[in-house]
């Protein structure tokens, strides 16, 4: 008997050596799994700010509907009186939840309203957790740069998903406890989950005047499209970008691709008059053309390759100046001519035709220009006016930022600082190199020529402002029909593309319309949407009329 006493006290005894010491580890982690339940919590992303430190993307605390399918008790009547609750199908919420198991979701993101009625159903088995639906407080205002995000805050589009790694720099746990029978006892959050955040170059009040003078022009000639980019031609700094169709951040799932698509980087198109610039710069650098220099365009058509190129109006003899100030597309080829393949390729490239800009956004296409040993027979005289090549708006608009700062190439931008959630300074984009393509000179007696294109006389005219000179050049394109490989009699690109003032410039700008109706050249149609922009863009940043020195005319630091 004493035998199997003691027999017993030593097995009772290992037992609970085991017990406690060693499975106590591989135990206690059992226990913690059938007790706590651990679920990763949304990035609390960072906010985006403009340039002024207004917000543009921000974050909105929101309880979300979960059950735990093990301790639900959800019947017929109470399927019925939740889906009203929160306006969805019964099917649809049995549907999300399990046999069996300690978590499913429900319903993500509810409005506080609807969380409090669900909260007054008393339905065992429910439960909240607390997460970040982002939340873009201006609407549609700039959609194309800052993009969206999905239920789940991850980053889908534009500078959201561009600088997504800084954004959800940190992440965060929560823990539900629970008794023996599995009810929820406590929930707690381990580390708050925030993200950095980011200042745009972006200015709202900028970008707000962009977007409202497009859709009027959308309006007005009946377009299938618009795109418009304001940028700081000194620091590649781009104060507004633009696109219509649009579309509102908080609600992607409403609109199609089209809509969503920032054509100002992601679409090419045959910039027609507007690439004239390239061979007019490449004249004068290289020195084959003056200012002054005659070309005679009375016969209305030049014979390339066996075709006719023709001037839409008819000229007699013209200066260097006036064939670019006219838009002559005979004396534009006369002049790329004069250069040959080689160099009319080569000025295309350096002015950054056919590679992307470097622009921090996602989604940004190179355009093309085929290499001089890939030309056809008429290519000399098509890519001198602007066909056979395609861009973007922002590489034009880049092109002709290189001749409002003296000739330097520069990197477009939406960034200017990333900020800790402290308040430090972790990345600074403000000071971005220049790269010197052209000669100050060159720069300079170009720049005189676009000036002359918004005189009378020349096709641009209807860009001009009060007060301040304007630079500039139109665009008129036709658009390649895709069924039939040919140009089409009536579909085209409208642009203009300039700087304003024209001697000390503050403001690179670029107009494209896509498929205007009633009327199609960029003088009518594109001109005087960047008048209409400009006049309140100066306005607003209270730069001064020329004529008035004294005022101070800083836009932003160099």
């Amino acid at each position: 008997m004493n035998t199997i006493i003691i027999f017993s006290f030593f097995a009772v005894f290992f037992r609970l050596t085991d017990l406690m010491i060693l499975s106590h580890k591989r135990l206690s982690e059992k226990a913690k799994q059938q007790h706590i339940k651990v679920e990763d919590i949304q990035i609390r992303r960072g906010i985006i700010f403009d340039r002024q430190g207004r917000e543009l993307a921000l974050n909105l605390e929101l309880e979300s509907l979960y059950c735990e399918p093990d301790s639900l008790n959800l019947d017929n009547e109470s399927v019925r009186k939740l889906a009203s609750t929160i306006a969805k199908e019964p099917e649809v919420i049995l549907t999300k939840i399990p046999s069996e198991g300690k978590f499913a979701w429900i319903e993500r993101k509810l409005e506080p309203d609807i969380a409090e009625r669900v909260k007054g159903l008393n339905i065992k088995g429910l439960g909240f957790m607390n997460e970040a639906k982002r939340v873009y407080p201006k609407g549609k205002l700039a959609s194309h740069v800052l993009g969206f995000v999905g239920v789940d805050n991850q980053a889908l589009e534009g500078i959201e998903l561009q600088y997504d790694r800084y954004l959800k720099t940190r992440g965060g746990k929560v823990f539900f406890g629970r008794d023996a029978s599995g009810r929820t006892l406590s929930s707690g959050v381990d580390k708050e989950a925030k993200g950095n955040n980011i200042v745009l170059t972006i200015d709202e009040g900028l970008q707000g005047i962009v977007e409202k003078e497009i859709e009027k022009a959308m309006l007005q000639w009946g377009a299938a499209a618009a795109s418009a980019i304001m940028m700081d031609p000194f620091t590649g700094e781009i104060l507004a970008l633009a696109n219509r169709p649009s579309y509102d951040p908080n609600n992607p799932g409403k609109v199609n691709d089209f809509e969503k698509r920032n054509r100002a980087i992601t679409d090419c198109y045959e910039p027609g008059s507007t690439f004239k610039t390239v061979v007019g710069i490449a004249a004068l650098e290289e020195n084959i053309a003056r200012p002054d220099m005659l070309f005679d365009v009375g016969k209305g058509g030049i014979e390339v390759g066996g075709k006719i190129i023709r001037d839409v109006h008819r000229h007699g003899i013209l200066t260097f100046n006036e064939v670019i100030q006219k838009s002559s597309n005979v004396g534009s080829v006369m002049i790329g001519m004069r250069l040959g393949k080689e160099r009319v390729y080569k000025y295309a490239k350096l002015l950054g035709f056919g590679e992307k800009t470097g622009i921090d956004l996602p989604g940004e296409v190179s355009g093309w220009i085929r290499p001089p040993e890939r030309w056809s027979g008429t290519s000399i005289g098509a890519i001198p006016i602007g066909q056979e090549v395609a861009v973007t708006p922002l590489q034009v608009l880049r092109a002709y930022s290189a001749i409002a700062n003296g000739g330097s190439l520069v990197r477009p931008h939406v960034v200017s600082e990333i900020i800790s959630p402290e308040g430090k300074l972790l990345v600074s984009l403000r000071d971005m190199e220049m790269n010197r393509i052209i000669s100050k000179k060159t720069a300079e007696t170009f720049k005189d020529i676009l000036k002359g294109v918004v005189e009378e006389g020349g096709t641009g005219k209807s860009a001009s402002i009060e007060g301040n000179e304007v630079a500039g050049k139109t665009g008129t394109a036709q658009i390649i029909n895709p069924k039939t490989k040919r140009y089409s009699k009536e579909k085209f690109v409208s642009s203009f593309v300039g700087f304003v003032p024209a001697d000390n410039p503050r403001l690179a700008l670029i107009v494209v319309i896509y498929e205007p109706k009633g009327q199609i050249y960029g003088g009518v149609v594109a001109a005087p949407v960047f008048r209409g922009i400009t006049n309140q863009a100066l306005s607003y940043l209270d730069i001064p009329m020329e004529d008035n020195p004294h005022k101070n005319p800083l836009l932003v630091s160099r």
